[in-house]
């Protein structure tokens, strides 16, 4: 199973890092290179997803990413419609830090059938948006209101919440391009509070940070936009060894 997957690597290595790749901008033609390039770069796992998808060619992308990269390619979904039996498994968002219904059981509801027939691994996930300086993708689009980056209280409470429902999973995410990341202080907060693997993502830049928020107590870290804008996927071996901090202390 994916989920126990991620739970073991975050024992063995520290975190996860997970290399977030947006549908409109990894092309099917470009997939198969990148997927080896993140599999090289030692990436545990990619997530595939958009707040807002223009592409149709899902389908097609994944099956290239898999051609090479190795570790599992996971649904990150922003709307029932990016669901596609060739990736590994999907994460189930339900956005617990909105009152959006149609984000907290509408778009599962639709998706529900399609995931039944795909045969996906579905990881009931709580999705937390942080406030994190700027209006974001996922806030625009979501019609909800970001948890303040500095009132840890609210997220351990919501995230406290998902757990008593079931979800196995907290997201904490500042969004894509985000002016600040999720706090260190936040991430541990949740993490030991809720007593729930933790996966945050959104405006971390450096391999530095990303190292932060893993040791802070994240079972993932999430990069994407970095990637993309140096232009070169192979800056994601220095954000592996950032994160996979337990790994460089087993081997002395």
């Amino acid at each position: 199973m994916i989920y126990q997957q991620l739970l073991k690597t975050a024992k063995q290595k520290g975190s996860n890092f997970l290399a977030l790749l947006d549908p409109d901008k990894c092309k099917k033609q470009d997939a198969a290179k990148i997927g080896q390039a993140l599999n090289d770069a030692g990436a545990d796992g990619i997530l595939f997803g958009t707040s807002l998808l223009m592409s149709n060619k899902i389908d097609d992308t994944i099956k290239a990413l898999k051609q090479n990269f190795k570790q599992p390619v996971i649904i990150f979904p922003g709307s029932a419609y990016q669901v596609s039996q060739h990736a590994d498994a999907i994460l189930y968002l339900s956005l617990v830090s909105g009152r959006n219904a149609d984000l907290l059981i509408g778009e599962q509801v639709k998706a529900a059938p399609m995931l039944k027939a795909s045969g996906l691994e579905v990881i009931p996930t709580g999705y937390m948006l942080i406030e994190s300086g700027k209006l974001t993708s996922a806030n625009y689009m979501s019609h909800t209101m970001p948890i303040p980056r500095d009132k840890s209280d609210i997220a351990m409470a919501h995230a406290l919440a998902a757990r008593m429902l079931g979800m196995k999973l907290i997201y904490m995410d500042a969004g894509s391009g985000a002016q600040n990341s999720v706090s260190e202080e936040m991430i541990s907060g949740v993490a030991k509070y809720a007593e729930l693997p933790v996966v945050v993502g959104g405006g971390i830049r450096t391999p530095e940070e990303a190292g932060a928020k893993a040791r802070a107590g994240a079972t993932a870290v999430v990069v994407g936009n970095i990637l993309e804008k140096k232009g070169n996927i192979k800056t994601a071996a220095e954000f592996a060894k950032a994160i996979h901090f337990r790994e460089k202390t087993n081997r002395g």
